[in-house]
């Protein structure tokens, strides 16, 4: 599949998705946040924006990325969490902060062209899927090369949003391929789903997670 066909592709089913979001039935669960700081696992926390940031999954989560852990450990590899739950607050001040960052990157553009492409890829406060506490973005630390491994797009843990960041976009080197696959497929082993345009964002109970394995409801809704 060339790049344009796979990228139209991967639009028309995000869509899609946007659009049956709202149907979907969330039979809340009640499992409760806990912090992955306070834990024994082998994790790599990249710096928040948000003050005292405390990294929160749901309980079931917390358990899934104990095992990912320890799968990486074996492979001399640790797992970065980039982000788990955010506050609507914290998620508004991630999108301006992304679009302060644009607007210098990027002068030529508007405004409105600028907000277009943080659109693509950080979701505004009332959509996110961290809100539900069952979304968590993951890189991969490699301690033989003692680098943050290569993504496709990524300068270390600095990620430039582009339509490269979709998950199995064609037009990446070989190695930046393999390690989405070996990222992809830890979450995937335990039942997260890949979002479809982030290859570090990774659901499980929420809406999204429903939509994808085709449940007939989530288990996470939204915690303020």
């Amino acid at each position: 599949m060339n790049v344009q066909t796979y990228c139209e592709a991967v639009e028309i089913k995000d869509l899609q998705h946007k659009l049956l979001a709202p149907s979907i039935w969330v039979r809340e669960n009640h499992s409760p946040l806990v912090s992955l700081l306070d834990t024994s696992f082998n994790l790599i926390f990249e710096p928040s924006i948000s003050k005292d940031y405390q990294y929160l999954v749901r309980e079931d989560i917390f358990i899934k990325i104990g095992r990912i852990s320890k799968q990486l450990d074996r492979q001399n590899k640790i797992l970065i969490v980039r982000s788990a739950w955010r506050s609507s607050e914290h998620q508004q001040l991630l999108w301006d902060s992304k679009f302060a960052y644009y607007r210098k990157k990027h002068p030529e553009k508007s405004n409105t062209e600028i907000k277009e492409i943080i659109s693509y890829f950080i979701a505004s406060p009332t959509m996110s899927m961290h809100a539900t506490g069952g979304a968590v973005d993951a890189l991969i630390y490699d301690k033989l090369e003692d680098r943050v491994m290569d993504f496709g797009t990524n300068n270390g843990l600095e990620i430039n949003l582009s339509k490269k960041c979709y998950p199995y976009y064609p037009d990446i080197s070989p190695e930046a391929k393999k390690n989405r696959a070996l990222l992809i497929g830890l979450f995937e082993d335990e039942n997260f789903v890949c979002d479809l345009k982030e290859y570090w964002h990774f659901d499980y109970g929420n809406v999204v997670w429903a939509i994808e394995k085709e449940k007939e409801y989530a288990i996470y809704g939204p915690i303020t």
